[in-house]
């Protein structure tokens, strides 16, 4: 990769793991408000540390490396930078269950968010498709079962990393579902400086999937992945402690992320099939979907009552 390619790549990384920890950042903002100054510190220095160098650093790492177990834990680190022909074969045979399982997952999160959640409602259709949420569940079906039947026909693997990646679509939505009522204990003051430490890093690490995931449209190098998502981890953490009313002044910036989502999941999709995909498209693509919804934001103005 030359320097002009790896900077692109970093920042729609770092712009993609932004935007899609936007509802982290509200949840952790709102929870800190009820706790002490100490527990506060604590959890943005050290908790800092634990979601950019475990979950950020760690998470990417392994799953290259259990995809790939034959290249050993530093080959799986490096092995995107590496000219030795056993290790390019190596990473061409394992990407496309790795692509398939990753795209699989994004595409369903953006599905369930399109049909089931709650939203501000930034293009025509989405009004709509909101009343029909039941079809959520056939869609998700139908998808799955063409995806593993054309995978069949490729690689009998690829077809086991779309139900592995439906798999953790399902466990993680789970986990969040989970997260939310804990939250609201956390906000009523139920639970101890503590255990909201504690369970702010669960949901730290349970929304922190979606970047990992999606890095691997940007690309395969595991050490460009840790740069750009532990920048935007960082900038995550500042909109946090300084900015997160102003964000939420954004209103379509939630719709943005989830497009870019399932842009990025067809991306990944396609590539485990060999379609060829420059990689500059996924950075670009998710600056221009975000600039779009961003614009849209900015002409809307702020929601209703948050002004």
């Amino acid at each position: 990769m030359d320097i002009l390619s790896i900077i692109l790549t970093v920042a729609g990384l770092c712009l993609f793991e932004t935007i899609t920890s936007i509802d982290n950042a509200i949840i952790n903002a709102e929870v800190l408000s009820t706790m002490s100054e100490k527990a506060r510190h604590w959890f943005l220095v050290w908790g800092l540390l634990f979601a950019v160098f475990v979950v950020r650093g760690v998470l990417p790492w392994l799953i290259v490396w259990m995809s790939t177990p034959a290249l050993g834990p530093v080959g799986a680190l490096t092995a995107t930078f590496s000219s030795d022909p056993l290790v390019v074969s190596a990473i061409g045979k394992s990407a496309p269950i790795l692509l398939i399982g990753g795209g699989t997952f994004l595409v369903f999160l953006f599905f369930h968010w399109l049909f089931l959640e709650e939203k501000e409602f930034g293009i025509g259709g989405e009004r709509y498709i909101a009343t029909k949420g039941v079809w959520f569940f056939a869609i998700v079906s139908i998808l799955l079962a063409a995806l593993v039947w054309v995978a069949l026909g490729k690689n009998p693997m690829m077809a086991f990393g779309a139900v592995l990646g439906s798999t953790a679509f399902f466990i993680v939505h789970g986990f969040r579902q989970n997260a939310e009522v804990q939250e609201r204990k956390m906000v009523s003051g139920e639970l101890s400086d503590i255990s909201k430490i504690f369970y702010l890093e669960i949901i730290d690490a349970t929304f922190s999937i979606d970047g990992v995931l999606g890095a691997f449209a940007f690309t395969m190098a595991v050490p460009l992945i840790i740069i750009g998502n532990g920048i935007g981890a960082l900038i995550v953490r500042e909109i946090t402690v300084r900015n997160v009313d102003s964000i939420r002044n954004y209103r379509f910036l939630k719709n943005g992320a989830m497009y870019s989502i399932f842009c990025l999941g067809i991306i990944m999709i396609l590539d485990s099939f060999g379609f060829e995909i420059p990689g500059f498209v996924s950075p670009v693509i998710t600056f221009g979907v975000v600039g779009f919804f961003l614009f849209r934001s900015i002409r809307a103005g702020p929601p209703s009552g948050t002004a």
